[in-house]
């Protein structure tokens, strides 16, 4: 039987589909958080830009309250990156992605503490950031009065290698600011999952990413050798090809929409997985536009989206009292697709500042 090829169009409109972007949907938050995978937050604020695209009528307080709460947690988990989850998601994959972060302990940056025994400086560590949250600082500062002729900094970051640490509030609160303080996982939200399970998370990553090949699942977690695992899941899968020949797998009932089903604008924030979670982008923005949007040194800007593709940067600020979002297209918009861009624009602005004295779309 022949292999059904899927086109970029297609796969552009599976993977909109998938990440919540043809249609808002009426759901709460979390469950938004758990169907995406998590969400990567390298900053604290891109996450409520990303849900707020993706659901109807988002409250920016439903997120704040989910890390409050401790219903929702920031935690570094796949590509080695932080990444906004729910609490089970926490507890469930922490420990599935952990050998990225040993691998780290392998590499050179880990030279000038290949002689030191590492495991009572990680279980004071543990003993000190799980009596208080506390900054790099403030842990420097404390392992260097045990260790003070090693090198103070790489020991903190073998230490964030080695332990699941949350980032917790204020930190990641939509509005309030402070210094990144981190406890343990087990401190925060209790006992890790009893039994993760790398299957589960692959079938995960193909509801919310798929149409996908092996290379772009390994893209997306920083796993490697998920070929095997793929392998094992294939009766549960179906098989298609890309326009190059490629294999991908997807969930047979999973939503893979006609190639030509409108796409509406939608702002995508910074870090956003959108952009992140395939080894091949094309479905979703070009080679020569990525080169824009990934900056040399790993910031990945805000993107607007028309017709389904990367079509532009922006960036929203707040300035006493004036909030303003300036988009940058990378070629002209067409109309209408111009008025429904300054028409979200408005409207971004309007939930993530309603107290502002003047909202500006710079177009």
């Amino acid at each position: 039987m022949t292999t059904e090829v899927l086109g970029r169009r297609a796969l552009n409109r599976a993977l909109l589909a998938r990440q919540l972007l043809l249609d808002r949907h009426a759901m709460p938050a979390l469950d938004a958080i758990e169907h995406l995978v998590g969400m990567q937050s390298q900053a604290p604020n891109p996450p409520y830009v990303g849900l707020w695209s993706r659901l109807e009528d988002f409250d920016f307080g439903e997120l704040s309250a989910l890390m409050t709460e401790r219903r929702a947690a920031r935690i570094v988990l796949m590509r080695g990156t932080l990444h906004l989850v729910s609490a089970r998601d926490a507890r469930a994959l922490r420990p599935l992605t952990q050998v990225l972060l040993d691998n780290y302990l392998k590499s050179p940056r880990a030279v000038p503490l290949r002689e030191v025994d590492l495991a009572p400086v990680v279980a004071l560590a543990r003993t000190l950031l799980e009596e208080a949250p506390r900054s790099d600082k403030e842990l420097r500062t404390l392992l260097a009065e045990r260790w003070p002729d090693l090198d103070i900094d790489t020991l903190v970051w073998a230490v964030r290698c080695s332990l699941p640490l949350v980032q917790v509030p204020p930190r990641g609160v939509w509005g309030a600011s402070g210094l990144a303080r981190h406890t343990t996982l087990e401190a925060w939200l209790g006992e890790p999952h009893p039994e993760p399970s790398v299957d589960e998370m692959v079938l995960r990553y193909l509801g919310a990413f798929g149409p996908a090949s092996v290379q772009d699942v390994q893209q997306w977690s920083g796993l490697t050798r998920l070929g095997e695992v793929v392998e094992r899941l294939l009766p549960k899968l179906r098989a298609f090809q890309d326009g190059n020949g490629r294999t991908l797998y997807d969930l047979p009932e999973a939503p893979r929409p006609d190639p030509e089903t409108p796409a509406p604008v939608r702002f995508v924030p910074d870090f956003d997985n959108l952009l992140l979670s395939h080894a091949d982008r094309a479905r979703v923005i070009t080679e020569e536009h990525r080169k824009r949007v990934f900056t040399v040194n790993g910031i990945i800007r805000a993107t607007f989206l028309v017709d389904g593709f990367v079509h532009g940067m922006w960036k929203m600020e707040r300035k006493r009292g004036a909030a303003t979002l300036r988009l940058a297209p990378f070629t002209p918009v067409p109309e209408p697709a111009r008025a429904a861009l300054a028409e979200e624009a408005d409207r971004l602005l309007a939930a993530a500042h309603p107290d502002a004295a003047t909202r500006t779309v710079e177009l």
